[in-house]
């Protein structure tokens, strides 16, 4: 079978990214029959492509990991290029590993689309900045969904978000999850107290982490106003927040500016601690010296960060409109997005709790070793073969 990837997000740092590295890679290391052709439109010596495969590589003005973000669009033009070079290349399917990167034009090729959450259609204020931004995401995702052969998720979770919100017959649902690399477990690492004092983070101080962009949906600053109201208690005079994830490059809507000014005006600067993007090596170490991961999202498909941050052995306290307490079991205590008394009492037990901590760290360490991209990867395939099985034009 001649199998065509959009990889246009291929070079993208954000989760959608890495959902397309980790998961591409699997298969290509599993599959050993069929033909891969990759569809890019940049390059970046930061992730470079995979050998054994076709690289096509489209001329477009604006690549789409800029075009495709939370207040701009991809020209008609762009869009066309990607679609003829399909066309032209006489496969058997074409895989779009998310909606963002989408193209709604006639291709002549069977297409399967990524919907990774329903975040953009629940809570369209949080993630576009304009209307006009909105109806387009909407309009193509109402194309992307009428013309995908099958359409694909991250998890149990969203399937049932897409039956229920977007009326998706799940009949033409299928899941293909995410799953923590293999570099994600406890750090060993001497390193370690070099980048605690790089970030100014002491030995003996209380630490929670968050990964993830700063979107709006992120719910971050309810985060702010619990991590304001613990450090005025003599228990969590020391409490550090260390907020990690990319707030110069990313195209999503971003509410950064805003959270850095909150952090001032409530005089958190020693408290709050904005990294930026860090290499897995780093983010390893401090999720290893982390008591917990917070995930406080109004919505997330999957939650990698907080599978990823489990497989270190860390605690996570995540939001309950996900796939976490499912997929991480004890090793999560799970609060409601809009209950700020249920996080601030969440975050109190795991900080203080020896017993408490080292029980949701053994169970998240055991139910995260259940995730594998290997596995996610035959899911793929097996959807793969499914539409080969089924034939027809598209």
């Amino acid at each position: 079978m001649r199998i065509g990837v959009d990889a246009t997000s291929w070079v993208n740092r954000r989760g959608y990214g890495r959902y397309t590295r980790a998961l591409m890679t699997a298969a290509l290391e599993l599959d050993q029959h069929n033909h891969y052709t990759f569809f890019v439109d940049c390059e970046s010596d930061e992730f470079p492509l995979p050998a054994g495969v076709v690289v096509c590589r489209v001329a477009t003005k604006t690549p789409t990991i800029k075009a495709a973000g939370a207040d701009s669009r991809r020209s008609v033009a762009d869009m066309w290029a990607v679609a003829s070079a399909v066309r032209r290349s006489q496969l058997d399917v074409v895989y779009f590993p998310t909606d963002y990167s989408y193209v709604p034009f006639f291709m002549g090729v069977p297409r399967l689309v990524t919907i990774h959450d329903v975040i953009a259609e629940s809570f369209p204020e949080l993630v576009f900045p304009t209307l006009r931004s909105k109806m387009f995401y909407r309009a193509k995702m109402k194309s992307g969904i009428h013309q995908a052969r099958l359409l694909i998720t991250v998890s149990e979770y969203s399937r049932r978000q897409l039956v229920g919100k977007l009326k998706i017959p799940a009949a033409r649902l299928r899941v293909v999850s995410e799953a923590p690399d293999p570099v994600f477990q406890p750090s060993k690492s001497d390193s370690s107290s070099e980048v605690l004092a790089r970030w100014g983070i002491p030995s003996d101080a209380k630490c929670l982490i968050f990964v993830g962009g700063f979107s709006p949906h992120k719910n971050l600053f309810m985060l702010l106003d619990v991590v304001h109201e613990l450090v005025g208690q003599d228990a969590f005079h020391d409490l550090r927040l260390v907020l990690v994830g990319d707030h110069t490059g990313d195209s999503f809507y971003s509410c950064y500016s805003q959270l850095a000014e909150r952090v001032r005006l409530d005089r958190l600067q020693q408290h709050v601690i904005f990294t930026g993007r860090l290499e897995d090596k780093d983010l390893i170490l401090l999720l290893s010296r982390a008591d917990a991961l917070v995930l406080p999202s109004v919505c997330e498909g999957f939650g990698l960060p907080a599978v990823e941050a489990a497989a270190c052995g860390t605690p996570v306290l995540a939001t309950t409109e996900s796939p976490i307490p499912e997929l991480l079991g004890d090793g999560v205590i799970a609060i409601s997005p809009s209950d700020r008394a249920g996080w601030l009492r969440a975050i109190e037990r795991v900080l203080t709790d020896a017993s408490l901590h080292q029980h949701m760290s053994e169970a998240g360490l055991a139910a995260s070793s259940r995730l594998s991209w290997k596995n996610s990867a035959r899911q793929l395939l097996s959807v793969f073969d499914e539409v080969q099985r089924n034939g027809a034009a598209a």
